[in-house]
């Protein structure tokens, strides 16, 4: 068998460091070498087996001293796999490193549930913003003992089945598996007089009323925090609230981003003639606009800055009144005679788009454009050739 490394030369550590600094060294090389990393490299996996043993014995104080006056022998057959109390604490310590990425780590503290509430703003509001007051049910310290669980006058006492650490190891070897203590719940404590007001949960029910703010031009979907709303934890720390916005739709106007978009309908006379006419705005009632004479149904007239405020520039979004002529169902009688007297004069003084469109048709059918005469006779006939 080769001969073992230098404990000093596998953590990179000098023989005067300190244990801050080997225990650093070791975080740094377990993380580099550990299998999940390196999967199927056995060079590396025996690397790894040696940074965990010379981390066993030069975190421990005796061990240290030992190797350090007999070197490997000192540690007798074995030492350096570790025993049961030294493999233990180094794997609560490496618990620690992996904590952060498995949830793991003992008598760590836990902060308390986040909470979702669901808020419900109509166009107007979302484009004026301001605040509105909420109602929330959720879980906080308890009062009565100050969150501990434990009965006033009482202390909590560290858990006799994990030894305060939250957490027991099962497996046997160089990997372990490690979870919650299940006498303590992962606290690594117990509570042998629980308060009577939260029954030793440290947390009680309460319904608060708080105030939500949101800003001018929020938009549906979007979520806001505040922090410190959630429920409790079991070391009393909050969870965070979060607000999610919902925008409902509006009768009349429909928005596209910071621009709202709407419809109007208008007479012939007014479509014809032109005129002015008053359109709906959001936040600041009817306003006049101005129709040129000759408008088309579906024509848009766009009214700029009368739209959403915008939340990602200064400038507020436009309203674009859409145009729609309606074609009258009742008629009067008089209004039937107008309408007819029209029609009359449409029949002898065409207007200049309709006759446009009248000489087009004529040359389809007649091939006086010749584009396509064969086809244009072949219409004509009813297609006999």
């Amino acid at each position: 068998m080769p001969a073992k490394r230098c404990y000093y030369e596998v953590l990179n550590v000098a023989k005067s460091a300190d244990d801050s600094s080997i225990k650093a060294s070791y975080r740094k090389l377990a993380l580099e070498f550990h299998p999940d990393r390196n999967p199927g490299d056995e060079a590396v996996a025996i690397k790894f087996r040696e940074v965990q043993e010379a981390f066993e014995v030069l975190r421990d104080p005796d061990k240290r001293r030992r190797y350090d006056r007999y070197g490997h022998a000192g540690m007798g057959e074995g030492m350096g796999a570790g025993g049961g109390g030294g493999a233990e604490e180094m794997m609560n310590a490496f618990g620690d490193l992996f904590g952060s990425f498995f949830g793991g780590g003992g008598n760590r503290r836990q902060g308390g549930r986040d909470l979702r509430l669901d808020m419900a703003l109509d166009l107007a509001e979302a484009a004026r913003g301001g605040s509105k007051s909420i109602e929330v049910s959720r879980k906080e310290a308890c009062g009565t003992c100050s969150g501990s669980g434990a009965a006033p006058g009482t202390k909590v006492a560290r858990c006799r089945t994990c030894n305060g650490q939250g957490v027991l190891l099962q497996g046997q070897g160089f990997f372990r598996i490690q979870r919650p203590c299940h006498a303590c719940g992962g606290r690594g404590e117990t509570i042998p007089d629980p308060c009577r007001n939260c029954r030793g949960s440290g947390r009680v029910d309460v319904k608060q009323e708080i105030e939500v703010r949101f800003p001018a031009g929020i938009e549906d979907g979007m979520r806001g925090r505040i922090a410190g709303y959630g429920e409790a934890g079991p070391s009393g720390e909050p969870g965070d609230l979060y607000v999610f916005y919902q925008v409902l739709p509006h009768p009349f106007f429909q928005r596209d981003g910071a621009d709202l978009h709407c419809e109007v309908p208008v007479t012939f006379s007014q479509a014809a003639l032109g005129g002015e006419i008053l359109v709906p705005t959001l936040l600041n009632g009817p306003t006049p606009i101005r129709l040129e004479k000759g408008l088309q149904s579906g024509e848009s007239i766009r009214l700029p800055g009368k739209g959403m405020p915008s939340l990602q520039s200064k400038r507020p979004g436009d309203l674009v009144v859409h145009v729609r002529v309606e074609t009258p169902r009742n008629l009067t009688p008089r209004q039937e005679e107008l309408f007819r007297e029209l029609a009359g004069i449409e029949d002898k003084e065409v207007s200049p788009q309709r006759k446009s469109f009248m000489d087009r048709l004529k040359d389809f059918f007649t091939g006086s454009s010749g584009d396509n005469p064969k086809h244009a006779e072949q219409a004509a006939t009813g297609g006999k050739s």
